[in-house]
């Protein structure tokens, strides 16, 4: 009884992994970080995509609440003149990190007399992320962030920073409750050649397939109000300036694809 006793107290319970971010469970997973991007999975969907001269930013808005103002909220954000950032996951925490980016981007505006590059905003935001998978009495971000702009060479650049502190550079990706069904599509219909309108045109198809598909929304109804439940920024390498489309403009990318949603 005594040697059952002594074993019970050195073997952690399976549950164990899991009360602290910086516990590895035997398969080398650290749970809280896990945990993490099933959060960023149940955020709304958020894509970015990189073209020959422009990157474009995408974000869903879903009506929640019939009380509920979407007008008001904002998934797409600038960092810098020439960088934006848009996020799937845990609002707060992608508020906290893209204020945390817009200072590092004044900050080197201020050191270097010039704008930084999007790698390297990209890289500040996943070094904090890493920082907080490895100390304890915090937790992970539950968010993943996706960069887009263009860099002081006039290259056009796109980053994806998840909640363990990695970040990859994407021709085209999703976060988000959509993301598989939205990174398949892009597989399949992405041109790396692609201009602006033809990048706008190509993120607005992919949510509303991926809306349609939930079956929550007929095609003929989302397609009336989708300017609404959609935000898009842009930035071309001519005027490197990151911008947000309307919903008047957003309404007029909408009718010129109309016949092919719903064809």
């Amino acid at each position: 009884m005594r040697r059952s006793g002594v074993k019970m107290a050195l073997g952690a319970p399976p549950t164990a992994y899991d009360r602290a971010a910086i516990i590895f469970s035997p398969e080398g997973d650290l749970y809280q970080v896990r945990y993490a991007f099933e959060a960023v999975k149940k955020g709304w969907t958020s894509i970015g995509v990189r073209g020959r001269d422009a990157v474009v930013l995408a974000a869903e808005k879903r009506k929640i609440s019939p009380l509920l103002d979407i007008v008001g909220i904002e998934k797409i954000y600038k960092v810098d003149d020439h960088v934006g950032v848009v996020f799937a996951g845990m609002g707060s925490d992608g508020r906290v990190l893209i204020d945390y980016a817009r200072l590092v981007a004044v900050r080197h505006r201020l050191l270097y007399g010039e704008p930084p590059t999007v790698d390297y905003l990209a890289k500040q935001i996943a070094d904090l992320k890493q920082v907080y998978t490895q100390h304890g009495g915090v937790r992970p971000f539950g968010v993943a962030l996706i960069f887009g702009g263009i860099n002081p060479d006039g290259r056009p650049r796109l980053i994806r920073t998840d909640p363990g502190g990695q970040y990859f550079s994407y021709y085209a990706v999703a976060i988000g409750m959509g993301d598989t069904f939205v990174n398949e599509f892009f597989e399949k219909e992405y041109k790396p050649d692609a201009g602006l309108d033809e990048l706008i045109k190509l993120v607005l198809t992919a949510i509303f397939k991926s809306r349609v598909r939930g079956g929550e929304e007929k095609a003929e109804d989302l397609v009336k109000e989708l300017h609404m439940l959609v935000e898009i920024g842009y930035i071309t390498t001519d005027e490197r300036t990151f911008k947000m489309l309307t919903a008047d403009e957003l309404k007029r990318y909408v009718d010129e694809i109309k016949g092919e949603l719903l064809g």
